[in-house]
């Protein structure tokens, strides 16, 4: 009897270990780990907190900070290189690649300011920032990519979820450097060098394309994915509201990041929920025909491969929306055109916004702590513009067959009031400002990756998806450096003329008043409107292929249907 206990005993450790291993590598999970990726891939979003401490240990005057911005900028968007890697090589692969870029990126940054290396050139500094936010593109390719492959008729909230994600880094990175280092700045360009990097390490062999397994309920889960990062956000806001009134400890700051963590794991429980529930129903099915049904759909999959292997082939011969495009089909269509050229105006008008936010506070008289306060509002506003954009997109899509194009065209047109509120401040119009335009700036993302996925298929979307915002660093480079930078140092040596002092070789170019970015954010204004209306030429063109059912093919491919735990 004790040996038959012993067997059964036996028995039910290996079930318990086959479930564990399950869990680890079940599509809910991989959703869970992409969420920890992208809550740690938002480094670039901090650059208005630790801008200044780059500012004056370099000695550098706004146009060089601004150049500093725009090559950040430059390595956070340009992410065609990790496009095509992922296109060739595993998902573990590109995970790796992006941990060491950002680790060595930002910490040869970290060292340049806290004196422990000679200081670098401007150049160097440039390459470095651009070295360390071109691994935000590994992680977000590694994570957004399979994710979307893997949920495809709920692409849209998949991708708010994950975007959404990202956009609450700034603040989640901010309370836990507040809780290990204490208020210093230059200790937050150590933080976002080594955690991100440490988490895409962990997580390696989670993430990757998996079978497509519908279940009716997937709305439900997505929807209390939502639910959990609301509650995170609200917390974070609520953290934000109470440190900057009251002097919090370490102990304090510790607290908060802790109860960060607590809730950043709540879609863990979820995860395990639904694995747990695939885990009984599937040992239930006969598992032959499931093997056979993937199996069918791999040899499908692989001809379709060979079929259309080549990105050069027919470049000029366009299949229809919503078809597998070709890259070179794809950025030669005038679709991809117009999208361009939207965001160029208004990625390019947000980023300066963003990139400015800093000194546009200190112009206006605000205090350090304020400043402090408008760079998490937006990291906050920034999250709430991209889970609403891609829940919403995806809701009137479906419910109304509205074009998702249209959301774009209105997130351009409310950004447009952020960016005159800066050109024509009032009391606490910077306030409201940094809601709208970190509002507006996270909702262009998940739109424009979807109509990315929408447009032009998933059989390369590893690399359209990078391609889709590839112009917003020439729209931050020309807005960012070559119009506000310049009038903002243009004014700070008109007032030092004015108030008759010299100006020092070595010092920094700080300019105050109203005056300091009017004109600059007005011409911002008027090219985010010129955006706005841009992408209504995108909305005419696709209307009809909104109304038609764009997930039916997704529909018909999927390997098994099952029931939800929620249902």
């Amino acid at each position: 009897m004790a040996a038959y206990n012993w067997g059964n005993g036996g028995r039910r450790g290996i079930c318990g270990y086959e479930k564990a291993l399950h869990v680890i590598g079940g599509q809910w999970f991989m959703v869970f780990a992409s969420f920890l990726i992208m809550a740690g891939a938002g480094a670039t979003y901090l650059f208005g907190t630790y801008s200044k401490a780059i500012k004056s240990s370099q000695g550098y005057d706004q146009t060089s900070l601004n150049l500093l911005g725009f090559f950040k900028e430059l390595g956070a968007n340009v992410g065609v290189i990790s496009g095509l890697v992922a296109e060739v090589t595993p998902t573990w692969f590109v995970l790796l690649i992006g941990s060491a870029m950002n680790f060595v990126g930002y910490f040869i940054i970290w060292l340049a300011v806290t004196d422990r290396i000679s200081k670098p050139k401007v150049w160097q500094m440039c390459l470095y920032i651009c070295i360390g936010a071109n691994s935000q593109n590994f992680a977000n390719t590694a994570a957004l990519v399979p994710c979307v492959k893997n949920f495809p008729e709920s692409r849209g909230l998949m991708l708010g979820l994950l975007k959404g994600y990202l956009g609450l880094s700034g603040a989640i990175m901010t309370q836990l450097y507040l809780a290990i280092y204490g208020d210093d700045s230059k200790s937050l360009i150590l933080l976002i060098a080594w955690l991100p990097a440490a988490i895409s390490v962990v997580f390696v062999y989670t993430i990757r394309p998996m079978k497509v397994v519908r279940q009716p309920s997937q709305l439900m889960i997505f929807k209390q994915f939502l639910c959990a990062s609301i509650a995170l956000a609200l917390f974070l806001m609520a953290a934000i509201i109470i440190q900057r009134q009251f002097v919090f400890s370490q102990a304090a700051y510790a607290g908060s990041a802790t109860a960060v963590c607590i809730l950043l794991f709540v879609p863990l429980f979820i995860a395990i929920r639904e694995e747990i529930l695939i885990w009984n129903l599937e040992k239930k099915h006969d598992p032959p025909l499931i093997e056979s049904t993937i199996e069918k759909t791999q040899i499908v999959e692989s001809q379709q491969v060979k079929k259309n292997s080549s990105w050069f082939a027919n470049i000029f011969d366009k299949p229809e929306r919503g078809e597998d495009y070709t890259i070179l089909q794809a950025l030669l269509s005038i679709d991809m055109i117009i999208l361009f050229i939207a965001t160029f105006c208004g990625l390019g008008a947000s980023l300066t916004a963003l990139d400015n936010l800093g000194q546009i506070g200190e112009s206006l008289g605000y205090p350090s702590n304020t400043v402090s306060s408008f760079v998490s509002l937006v990291s906050i506003w920034n999250y709430f513009g991209r889970v609403f954009s891609g829940f919403a997109s995806e809701i009137l899509l479906k419910k109304y067959k509205l074009p998702r194009p249209l959301m774009l065209t209105l997130v351009l047109f409310l950004s447009c009031i952020g960016h005159l509120l800066i050109a024509f401040p009032v009391r606490g119009s910077v306030y409201m400002a940094s809601v709208i335009i970190g509002f507006t700036y996270g909702a262009q993302l998940p739109v424009n990756y979807a109509i990315v996925s929408d447009l032009f298929g998933l059989k390369y979307y590893a690399t359209l998806s990078n391609c889709g915002q590839i112009t917003s660093p020439l729209g931050s480079y020309i807005l960012n450096v070559k119009v506000t930078g310049y009038l903002y140092d243009r004014e700070a040596r008109k007032q030092l003329q004015t108030s008759g002092k010299a100006l020092m070789k070595s010092a920094e170019l700080t300019c105050l008043g109203t005056e300091c970015f009017r004109l600059s954010f007005i011409i911002i204004t008027l090219v985010t409107l010129a955006g706005a209306i841009v992408s209504l030429f995108l909305v005419m063109r696709t209307r009809e292929f909104y109304k038609s059912d764009i997930y039916k093919k997704f529909k018909e491919d999927a390997t098994e249907e099952l029931p939800s735990s929620s249902s």
